[in-house]
């Protein structure tokens, strides 16, 4: 019982920083490229991370075939997963990411159903159908009322979000086979050197590789990206890894929707940002479809 509460706080604090890790990029990408922020995000992410291994007792006993069973999972989180969200805010507002990325206890029991073979009730095929409209209402909205960037961007959040949720999906297993502490920092190694690589490489080509550099100047860009870096990177993978690692995927996944109103909060306080009838809308229909999938799949499993 004990181990289970311990797993909650970690969920509810995973869902604080990612909450509010939609506004620091949005900060962050008013001064770097996308790209660029990643790549210096996971640098400042590894580098803890090797300074906590160096200092600490841990040690890293994996080889290669370990490192090949981690790789997909970390294709999925963090590097598909951060990719998508950061262009996706590049393009909207944190606060209609946020509402987007709660889909992502809708996409975890679909995967989950066709993955590990859980079949849903048809209570909850309901309500996945009622959040699915939610998101698809906003997107004719945005497509409806304002420029086409903020579609594109909103499929970025989406295509986020379904990566999230694979991840929730596949990652339990390993979760039970390795240490938290080597899954999370071969998982930022990954991130470090997917991201590096890729900003690197391009601006190599485009001749602008004193721009890389550049965002390190600014004292709002280096706040940013020491919260994105330890605590949105490797703090909420090391969390997710520990709740994962206790509880079910979908009751994980189920914490997005606090961390949904984190975000929209933190968006509309702290940078002015607007908040349009439909999003109200769309956002009830959504969190309602979520609560009732939990609320019948609960009552499941007691049953």
């Amino acid at each position: 019982m004990k181990e289970m509460k311990k797993a909650y706080i970690a969920a509810i604090i995973y869902a604080i920083i990612i909450g509010l890790s939609f506004m620091f990029v949005k900060i962050a990408l008013t001064i770097a490229s996308p790209l660029d922020t990643l790549a210096h995000r996971f640098t400042i992410a590894l580098i803890v991370a090797t300074i906590f291994l160096f200092f600490s007792k841990t040690k890293l006993q994996i080889g290669w075939k370990d490192l090949q069973r981690i790789l997909p999972l970390a294709l999925l989180y963090p590097i598909l997963f951060f990719a998508f969200q950061v262009f996706g805010l590049a393009r909207t507002s944190s606060s209609e990411a946020g509402i987007i990325q709660a889909t992502i206890p809708i996409f975890t029991l679909i995967l989950a159903s066709l993955l590990l073979k859980e079949k849903p009730t048809f209570k909850q095929l309901i309500c996945v159908s009622l959040s699915v409209l939610g998101v698809i209402f906003i997107f004719i909205m945005n497509g409806a009322g304002s420029a086409t960037v903020s579609f594109i961007g909103s499929g970025f959040i989406l295509l986020s979000a379904i990566a999230s949720s694979l991840y929730n999906v596949l990652a339990r297993k390993l979760t039970q086979q390795y240490s938290l502490f080597t899954l999370t920092y071969v998982m930022t190694l990954f991130g470090f050197i997917g991201f590096n690589g890729i900003a690197i490489s391009m601006n190599v080509i485009n001749g602008t590789t004193k721009h890389f550099f550049q965002p390190l100047m600014h004292i709002d860009f280096v706040l940013a990206i020491f919260y994105l870096g330890i605590l949105s990177s490797l703090i909420t993978s090391f969390l997710s890894n520990y709740a994962l690692s206790k509880m079910a995927a979908s009751n994980m996944s189920v914490f997005s929707n606090f961390a949904t109103l984190i975000t929209i909060l933190a968006g509309v306080i702290f940078l002015q940002e607007e908040f349009h009838f439909y999003h109200l809308v769309g956002a009830t229909v959504i969190i309602t479809g979520i609560v009732g999938t939990s609320y019948y799949g609960n009552r499941v499993k007691k049953a």
